[in-house]
């Protein structure tokens, strides 16, 4: 009896021990990542295309962000396929603080069920991210239904990150908040759920919408008050919320990402002060909350 009771006793002992160095191990771990995160310089820049459209949507963009820049992005692409499998190109330059990095979708289809599903696959996608680069903070820019997927990746799955990382700013391109409906007399189910859920989205955003005006109500595709809807779900809720127009050329809504005068706007309000940029030729209109 004895030797039973010892044996227990110094099992217990061993298993105790053991806890406690596996316990103190994880709390090491866990403490030297977050003070990874906290002391963390990178500040990416992450862009959602929109339907129909691939990682390569941005290449353009990307190339007129580093024209004469000393200090130029690197550009980093994910594609998340519908087994929620991440497919991973470019790399991270030395020295580069504010990399873009593009999510994209091989479904990459129009339809609510499918942004739905696309905010899903981009979570997956950004929890890589983090583990990846330790950043604490970053920007946004989603083109056309991009921006609806962030818009439902802030109101779904951002508290999950919200203690540690930061999301400054928001800017959507020609996001058709309403779809193909003009007026938000007339909302569809998605406006009505994202305005229903918008006091998720952080009070702490900038958010900047952004249209184009091939003519006076639309960018030749997304009407312009479907555009505008964003104010419904943004407005109040975050920081700031500024409207924006753009007119002149390239302001077709398959050409806005492209848009010198949005170039001008994203080095403006989106990175980081570097330089002053060059105002480009057309016309800019702003209402800001």
């Amino acid at each position: 009896m004895k030797i039973k009771h010892w044996f227990w006793t110094i099992l217990g002992i061993t298993l105790s021990v053991i806890l406690i160095f596996v316990s103190l191990n994880w709390s090491h771990q866990n403490t030297t990542e977050l003070a990874k995160i906290h002391n963390s310089k990178l500040s990416p820049v992450i862009m959602i295309p929109g339907s129909s459209a691939s990682v390569n949507r941005f290449d353009t963009l990307v190339d007129k962000l580093n024209k004469n820049n000393k200090q130029p992005h690197s550009l980093i692409k994910i594609r998340v396929t519908t087994d929620n499998k991440l497919h991973v190109s470019g790399r991270l330059r030395r020295g580069d603080n504010e990399p873009v990095i593009v999510v994209g979708f091989e479904n990459n289809h129009d339809g609510y069920d499918n942004i739905k599903k696309q905010a899903k696959w981009f979570n997956t996608a950004f929890k890589f991210l983090t583990k990846q680069y330790n950043f604490n903070n970053f920007k946004a820019i989603g083109h056309s239904n991009g921006g609806l997927i962030y818009t439902a990746f802030l109101e779904n799955y951002y508290s999950e990150y919200s203690e540690q990382i930061k999301i400054k700013q928001l800017m959507t391109i020609g996001s058709p908040y309403n779809f193909n409906e003009k007026s938000v007399r007339h909302k569809t189910q998605m406006l009505s759920d994202f305005i229903d859920d918008r006091e998720k989205i952080p009070s702490s955003l900038s958010v900047y919408s952004v249209a184009g005006t091939e003519t006076y109500n639309s960018d030749g595709l997304v009407p312009l008050g479907s555009v505008m809807a964003g104010k419904y779900i943004y407005q109040g809720q975050v920081k700031h919320f500024t409207s924006i127009s753009v007119s002149g050329s390239d302001a077709q809504h398959s050409d806005l990402p492209q848009n010198d005068q949005i170039i001008d706007l994203i080095n403006r309000y989106i990175l980081d002060p570097k330089q002053k940029p060059q105002q480009r030729r057309g016309a800019i209109s702003l209402d800001g909350q």
